[in-house]
Formats: structure tokens, C-alpha cells, sequence
């Protein structure tokens, strides 16, 4: 008479999943927990800004005010708007950083092509110049960009020489075309389109398309993470400058929202209720756009391939 043995309990069964799973490895276990600590460094002093926006003066003056607001005051932002024209504020940095990144990536990405698909004499001096022009700090150029401006000839009631006026001195010129095309965004483009097959380029030849065509249909799509990453750097460069908005404008009406928020410093200390309320609203599009394009973000810096 035939036997069978009784079957195995189904709790000590151990699935063939769970055997084949391999520990994890110490140094991963430490990374991570690494990058979450960094992590929660980065985000605190965004908790600590939107907390204190919601907060009343006395409570932010107090000595033992807490964290969490003790009185969610969300009137704060509706005050804060109210103190300054910031609607207007936010248009004109909205209007800068728009034209700032739509000529840069333009522009930037052919002068990256060419660099990099066109072989012409001088190139790779040109190629050097933009390198080179990588290491003049910012505010070392602030002084000769404000001369160029202040002295434009035939703007501004200037005269062909660049005197008698005030130039290009509190006008969307002054605040556009400086700083429109960076130095970075070039070298970026052209290690991108280094990296793309000749391949591409050639069978785009054999079927009749001239070197703009080739450019704008055929390779420019392929470096997507490129286009991304200049373009947040640049929109966030943009949204975010002080300094040279401060220089060269006088109206409010050509204020941006970096420059609105030093209405909030008065002469008894700064209105801090205020000012962060109105920094978190200057810093909201940044966010949003980080998100949105964190993918490309991310694969433009992984990927650039340095040559």
C-alpha cells in the first residue's frame, strides 16, 4: 500500500523569492541613510520659510515660539501682496526669465552645434574662448556690463559717441540682452552633440537637408536632457537675479520680484511675517518647474559626457 508523505506546513514554507534574495549590502544601507539625512538638511529651511510666513510678529519676535505657528495666519500672503505691486513684480521677472531662456537655449544650442558638427578654421579657439569665459566670476563682469549699458551710442538720448544720455538705463534692453546667451549653455550643447552618431548626420545629407534643417529636425531633438537642463538653469538664473535688476532700473514698473521683496527691510527691521510670505511665493514657480522637468534635470548632468 502506497505511503505519501505528509506535505510541509504551509507557514514553513519559504518562498523561492525570499531564498534568492540577496542581503543589502552594508555601504548601500549607509548611502542611503546618507542621502536622507542630506535630504532633510535641504528641506528644513524651505519647512522653516512657509512656517514662519504663516506666523504673527509676536509670535516670530518671541523667544519661545515654537516651530508650528501658534495661529495659522494665511492673511499674511494676502497683506504681502498688497504692500507692494508685486503682480507687477512677478510680470517683469516672468518677461526676463521667459526671454532669457527662450534666447539662450536658441542660440546657445546652435553655437554648440556648430562647434561640435561643423569643422570651420577656429573653432576649437572659439571652443577655448567660451571655456576660458567659463572662469570670469559674475560680479567681476557687473562693472564693464553696466559701462556698455550706461554709454549705449544712439539710445537713451545718447549720441553716437554714448554721451548725453542715460542709455539703455531702465529698459527692458538693460534688462534682457546682458547675460541672454551664457558661456555654460554652449559647452553643454556641444558635449551633447558630440556624443550623437555621425550616422545620423550623414543620412540626413543624403536626403537633401541643408545644416539648419539637420540641426533643428535631426539632432537638436536628440538632446532633449540638454535643452532641459539650460533651460531650468536659466529660468531659475533669471527669476531669481538681484544685483543687476537693482543696477540698472529706477521704475517700479521695471522692478522684479527679487528687488519687490526688499520692501519688507524698513528702517525698524525687517517685516519677516512679510518677507518670507513673499519669498515663498517667489520661490513656488521654481519648485514647480524642478518637478516637472527633474527627469531631464537629472539626465542632462548624468549624461554630459565631457570629452
Amino acid at each position: 500500500m502506497a505511503t505519501t508523505e505528509p506535505c510541509a506546513p504551509a507557514a514553513t514554507r519559504e518562498p523561492r523569492r525570499a531564498r534568492n534574495r540577496k542581503p543589502v549590502p552594508a555601504g548601500r544601507i549607509a548611502l542611503y541613510a546618507t542621502l536622507v539625512v542630506v535630504s532633510l538638511l535641504m528641506v528644513v529651511p524651505f519647512v522653516w520659510m512657509v512656517l514662519t510666513s504663516l506666523k504673527t510678529p509676536v509670535e516670530i519676535a518671541s523667544q519661545d515660539a515654537g516651530l508650528l505657528p501658534e495661529h495659522w495666519e494665511f492673511g499674511n500672503y494676502v497683506d504681502a501682496l498688497r504692500a507692494a505691486p508685486f503682480a507687477t513684480y512677478a510680470r517683469n521677472s516672468l518677461i526676463i526669465a521667459v526671454s532669457h531662456t527662450t534666447i539662450n537655449v536658441v542660440v546657445a544650442s546652435m553655437a554648440g552645434y556648430a562647434l561640435a558638427r561643423i569643422r570651420f578654421r577656429g573653432s576649437e579657439v572659439i571652443f577655448y574662448l567660451f571655456i576660458a569665459a567659463l572662469m570670469i566670476p559674475t560680479y567681476t563682469k557687473v562693472l564693464p556690463e553696466f559701462l556698455i549699458v550706461r554709454f549705449m551710442p544712439l539710445a537713451g538720448g545718447n549720441d553716437i559717441l554714448g554721451q548725453g544720455g542715460s542709455g539703455w538705463l531702465d529698459s527692458w534692453w538693460a534688462l534682457i540682452v546682458p547675460g541672454a546667451v551664457t558661456p555654460f549653455a554652449v559647452f553643454l550643447f556641444r558635449q551633447f552633440y558630440l556624443d550623437l552618431p555621425v550616422e545620423l548626420e550623414e543620412a540626413a545629407r543624403l536626403d537633401g537637408l541643408g545644416e539648419f534643417r539637420i540641426y533643428a529636425r535631426i539632432m537638436t531633438p536628440q538632446v532633449k536632457p540638454a535643452l532641459t537642463t539650460v533651460a531650468l538653469l536659466t529660468f531659475e538664473s533669471s527669476w531669481n537675479n538681484f544685483l543687476w535688476p537693482l543696477l540698472v532700473t529706477r521704475t517700479d514698473s521695471l522692478r522684479v520680484i527679487q528687488v519687490g521683496l526688499s520692501v519688507f527691510k524698513t528702517e525698524n527691521g525687517p517685516q519677516w511675517h512679510f518677507l518670507m510670505a513673499g519669498t515663498t511665493l517667489a520661490t513656488l514657480p521654481m519648485v514647480v518647474l524642478f518637478l516637472i522637468g527633474q527627469r531631464y534635470f537629472v539626465q542632462g548632468f548624468a549624461t554630459a559626457g565631457l570629452k
